[in-house]
């Protein structure tokens, strides 16, 4: 089985853009569980609303990406993307995500006209695990002069060098951010968002929906990436005027009640564990042992959704979750019907859910929809970067409305908005019912 990176920002940021654990975890596609499939009948509370961005949800996706129905013609030269993804060595961040990418380039060709009716190409390059393979990756890109965009996976390793190298020379359309490298650049755009922006709206969460005014927030403040996620975490609870008890604790300790006890989780109104996939078992068993099991009390980011969880707690917790992006599985979600459809034409069952197929998927088909309204024939590096740029949603799978220039201290960073959803059971038999608990919701004022 393949060890998965376990950099809790990258982790969060990743499975934020979806529903399971990428990053963090020490799962594959091997280990996915069945695809969700909502239980019949659920439904959510009234104030939650139509799940994905409702009305607005991408189900035409000739229409999306500005193509036309049918193959891209052959005989016409292809349009090169380049693509970059952290895989091969002894961690990988989101190994799916190639896949992804290269799904939307098989429908896009097959079915959607590629671009301008030119066939699409991937131009990939892996780093395994060297910082100087960002380099490496950048100056091959930078030396094929078709290659006028580039779209990255789950990258954590090799970030600083990449940019570096590529000196802004090629814009970059990212799907969530690895680190927070990624939400500095001027050439790139990150459509799902990063951890440090989609981590606050807890706060309007709690505030709104739970009504709450205490939160006791437990993290293993040895994990430096987790320690950044519950820092934005409390500050969104106290922007939110929320008073949060947040209590770090070492990675190696198995016993959390002690931690929980100390944050105050028996009589705050909402509890949040916050944990890589490692720590997940711990603190259900924790929560459990102090008569915690309110699943609407307790949120998370669902970092806890895999199947190494499921080996040692024989399901996922019961509880609510945030995520960046459309739901798999959402029956609310009118955008997830037509996804499910070309999944299941050009990916695998296995594929299908996984966070970093889907994230993917969605940027690269968003990349074929600006290249389209560039032209073939006026592509260029910053006439893709300028149209990048300006895209303001809804974005395929994600966010309803996007902003990429909201942030100025992170100019790349286009998405701040998560929904939430409470797990009520049913993953083993593979058919999670998910209750969703609210809309898109941003970060507090």
């Amino acid at each position: 089985m393949r060890r998965h990176n376990r950099l809790g920002l990258a982790g969060f940021a990743a499975v934020a853009a979806t529903v399971l654990a990428a990053g963090c975890s020490s799962s594959s596609s091997s280990s996915t569980p069945a695809a969700p499939t909502s239980a019949a009948g659920t439904s959510a509370p009234a104030s939650a609303g139509t799940g994905g961005q409702g009305a607005q949800s991408v189900t035409n996706y000739v229409t999306y990406t500005g193509g036309k129905s049918g193959p891209a013609d052959k005989s016409l030269p292809p349009v090169y993307i380049g693509f970059v993804n952290q895989q091969g060595g002894p961690t990988a961040v989101g190994l799916l995500a190639t896949a992804g990418a290269q799904m939307a380039v098989n429908y896009a060709n097959a079915e959607l006209g590629g671009v301008g009716g030119h066939p699409i190409q991937l131009v990939t390059c892996f780093i395994a695990s060297a910082e100087e393979e960002g380099t490496t990756c950048a100056q091959k890109f930078l030396a094929n002069k078709k290659v006028n965009v580039i779209n990255l996976g789950g990258v954590a390793v090799g970030v600083q060098s990449f940019y570096s190298t590529l000196h802004g020379a090629i814009p970059v359309i990212d799907g969530v951010a690895a680190t927070p490298i990624d939400t500095t650049q001027k050439n790139a755009v990150i459509l799902f968002g990063d951890a440090t922006h989609i981590l606050p709206p807890f706060g309007t969460y709690a505030k709104d929906v739970l009504h709450a005014k205490t939160a006791a927030l437990v993290y293993p403040s040895d994990n430096a990436g987790i320690a950044i996620g519950a820092a934005a975490i409390k500050q969104g609870l106290q922007a939110a005027g929320v008073t949060v008890k947040s209590v770090g604790y070492s990675e190696s300790t198995t016993d959390l009640t002690s931690v929980l006890t100390a944050a105050g989780a028996q009589t705050a109104d909402m509890v949040i564990p916050y944990s890589d996939t490692a720590g997940c078992v711990n603190l259900a068993k924790s929560l459990k042992t102090l008569g915690i099991t309110d699943p609407k009390k307790i949120v998370s980011a669902p970092l806890c959704l895999n199947g190494q969880v499921i080996s040692g707690l024989g399901d996922w917790p019961h509880w609510t979750y945030a995520i960046a992006s459309s739901l798999f599985g959402d029956p609310s979600d009118p955008g997830m019907p037509p996804y499910e459809a070309v999944a299941k034409k050009y990916s695998t069952p296995a594929n299908a859910p996984d966070p970093w197929n889907i994230v993917n998927f969605g940027q690269m088909l968003t990349t074929i929809r600006i290249m389209n309204e560039v032209g073939y024939a006026s592509l260029s590096p910053s006439a893709i970067l300028a149209k990048a740029k300006a895209f303001t949603g809804p974005q395929a799978l994600g966010a309803p409305s996007l902003a990429c220039s909201k942030y100025s201290s992170a100019p790349a960073v286009c998405n701040d908005r998560i929904q939430l959803f409470e797990y009520a059971g049913g993953v083993t038999k593979g058919r999670p019912d998910w209750v969703k608990m609210s809309g898109w919701i941003q970060p507090p004022s």
